[in-house]
């Protein structure tokens, strides 16, 4: 379903401004990572806020709806982004994109929706190191962003470029921190490493893989992922991407999914056990291979028992 024209508010001088509200909308199945796209794939559900709105959660639930057929569960405020010119049109009115952070699972898109789910890392594939550092950061990435450090203008700036980069892209020895995916994407525009820092200075750009997006859509992405890589550490948000019955493995792999580093599953079971998030349902798990598994859900006590669950991932070193 297409979009409504964009309604903006205009100021005594005729500048205009226009306010829109962008859902990132995030679902974990079989342990692949996905969001909810509009578009082709090339931009997040999302709309313009209007006077006929009553507050701006109703009219993001309003226009998911709308694009996706899909209704909002879980849902908190993101970030609000007001940088003119990274939608790539420098002339046109000046945007305010306020973005929200959605955990659903993923269900069939009905007929007349033009919405679909996209693998997330399709988008940001040096974000999966699932299987370790991909090597197009080492063959591709690095020699560019090197590049870029050298371009600057005096010793300092080319040194403090290269630091900024060692530490965002683990280089230099230094270790990947799975948290710094807008810090990542932040750094490729800026070096003009990704089609959109191309788009908005009126030039080609691609050298990073990865697909692009609409206006600012991969930066409000960016921010979405980090969130969420940052929050299962310290709260239980994973199991509202879990069905109600889960294998232990089945949480591990959807855990990994969204930090895109293994988990070490001794440590990470041990974990669940300290931490008394899931309890056994007392089914087995009948589609499993090999030794039937134990069926587990959460534990929905451990909300009103402690404000704060979670606790650094049990990183895999292997």
């Amino acid at each position: 379903m297409a979009r409504s024209p964009q309604k903006t508010k205009t100021s005594a001088s005729g500048n205009a401004i226009t306010a829109d509200l962008v859902a990132v909308l995030v679902a974990v199945t079989e342990g692949t990572p996905k969001i909810m796209t509009i578009a082709g794939g090339a931009a997040l559900p999302s709309g313009p806020f209007e006077f006929s709105h009553r507050s701006l959660q109703t009219a993001l639930r309003a226009w998911v709806e709308t694009q996706t057929g899909h209704p909002l569960g879980y849902v908190e405020q993101l970030y609000t982004f007001a940088d003119r010119g990274r939608s790539g049109d420098i002339k046109g009115p000046h945007s305010v994109s306020i973005s929200y952070l959605g955990l659903t699972r993923e269900d069939q898109v009905g007929e007349g929706f033009e919405a679909h789910w996209s693998g997330w890392y399709d988008y940001f594939p040096w974000e999966d190191h699932r299987a370790g550092a991909p090597a197009f950061i080492a063959k591709l990435i690095t020699p560019k962003l090197k590049a870029w450090a050298k371009s600057a203008p005096s010793p300092v700036l080319q040194r403090e470029r290269w630091q900024r980069c060692a530490i965002t892209f683990g280089l230099d020895e230094r270790d990947w921190n799975e948290e710094l995916v807008l810090q990542r994407y932040e750094l490729l525009y800026e070096a003009g490493l990704i089609p959109e820092a191309g788009r908005a200075h009126g030039r080609d750009t691609a050298v990073a893989p990865g697909k692009p997006m609409t206006a600012d859509h991969r930066r409000i992405l960016a921010t979405g992922l980090a969130r969420l890589r940052a929050k299962i550490k310290y709260r239980p948000v994973v199991f509202e991407l879990m069905p109600a019955e889960f294998t232990l493995l089945q949480l591990q792999r959807s855990v990994e999914a969204l930090a895109g580093r293994l988990l070490h599953k001794q440590n990470f079971r041990r974990l669940m056990e300290q931490q008394e998030l899931v309890e056994e349902t007392g089914a087995m798990a009948a589609d499993t291979v090999g030794r039937p598994a134990k069926l587990f859900r959460f534990r929905h006590g451990v909300l009103a028992e402690r404000a704060v669950t979670g606790t650094k991932l049990p990183l895999s070193r292997t």
